[in-house]
């Protein structure tokens, strides 16, 4: 019977019935194969077809190799749109401008109108920026997508670490080289001295957004640390640090003072050090209240929090 499959005479119905045969026996399968090679006319339709098949690779790779020199490959462009999409909303919207205009202003205070207290300003704003961008990076209120994107084994607390630290990699060496170059009153803190500060304040938000949800964590801690700088500053009577009046309006030397003792000096730097890696801990043990799971229940909470 191989023999005659092998030379196109078995009958149509038999042909079917040992084709069928062959998907579940491998000895005849192994016996057929062997008739059919031993056929001249079968052997060379398939070195015809191996043939075809080889050149038409051939043909693909040359032609995806010279479309390469002019336009970007299929694959990069996916990495690059998986990237811009791993970022979050925040790199995509309005906070990026929010963030620039803010270093605009507070180099154009600095220097043209002379006002100094341009740096104290921005080493106090600098620390909440970014958590307005963490706010804005993770939930159904910033994401259209949230409840897909946070089912898939990316999502959760991995897709919110992920955007957090493309706010802070972006917000983080911005706000620093700005303040550098700005001037400031005698005692001021150096430059970098809030990075530690605000990773700490990042970190907290998210640990706290773990309970109450990202957007409420974050106008929390944003609120308590501009009140920790700000009500004791006003709450000074009268200061000096100001240049034609500004010390009326806003104590500078103050400010400057109240920030030192926030963010300058090893031990205040330990301290946040310190907070940061508990709010790290918390975090971790917290991880799976990202987790979205329709089927449980998991994430409806935080979807209704968000969403008020």
């Amino acid at each position: 019977m191989s023999a005659r499959y092998a030379a196109g005479s078995l009958p149509e119905p038999d042909t079917w019935s040992l084709e069928k045969h062959l998907e579940a026996c491998t000895p005849c399968a192994t016996t057929v194969s062997r008739a059919v090679g031993a056929t001249g006319g079968a052997t060379a339709v398939l070195a015809e077809i191996r043939g075809s098949v080889l050149l038409a690779i051939a043909e693909a790779e040359a032609h995806e190799a010279a479309g390469a020199a002019h336009h970007p490959s299929p694959s990069l462009n996916r990495r690059l749109g998986r990237t811009l999409w791993a970022a979050g909303p925040a790199l995509r919207g309005s906070w990026v401008v929010a963030l620039l205009l803010v270093c605009a202003a507070a180099a154009g205070l600095a220097y043209g109108a002379g006002f100094d207290g341009a740096r104290p300003l921005l080493l106090a704003l600098a620390p909440v920026l970014p958590l307005a961008g963490v706010a804005l990076s993770y939930g159904p209120h910033a994401d259209p997508m949230y409840e897909i994107s946070a089912t898939t084994p990316s999502g959760g607390l991995r897709l919110l670490l992920t955007r957090a630290a493309a706010v802070l990699g972006v917000s983080l060496p911005l706000l620093t080289a700005v303040g550098a170059f700005l001037p400031g009153p005698p005692g001021m803190p150096g430059a970098a001295a809030w990075l530690l500060p605000a990773l700490a304040l990042a970190l907290g938000a998210l640990a706290l957004g773990s309970y109450v949800g990202c957007r409420t964590a974050t106008g929390i801690v944003a609120a308590g640390w501009t009140f920790a700088v700000l009500l004791p500053v006003f709450s000074v009577p009268g200061d000096g640090g100001g240049d034609s009046g500004d010390g009326r309006t806003l104590p500078v030397t103050a400010l400057a003072e109240q920030l030192a003792q926030y963010l300058s000096g090893v031990s205040v730097q330990g301290g946040w050090a310190v907070a940061a890696a508990l709010c790290a801990g918390v975090l971790a043990l917290r991880r799976h209240s990202f987790d979205f799971s329709p089927g449980s229940g998991r994430g409806l909470r935080f979807d209704r929090l968000e969403n008020l």
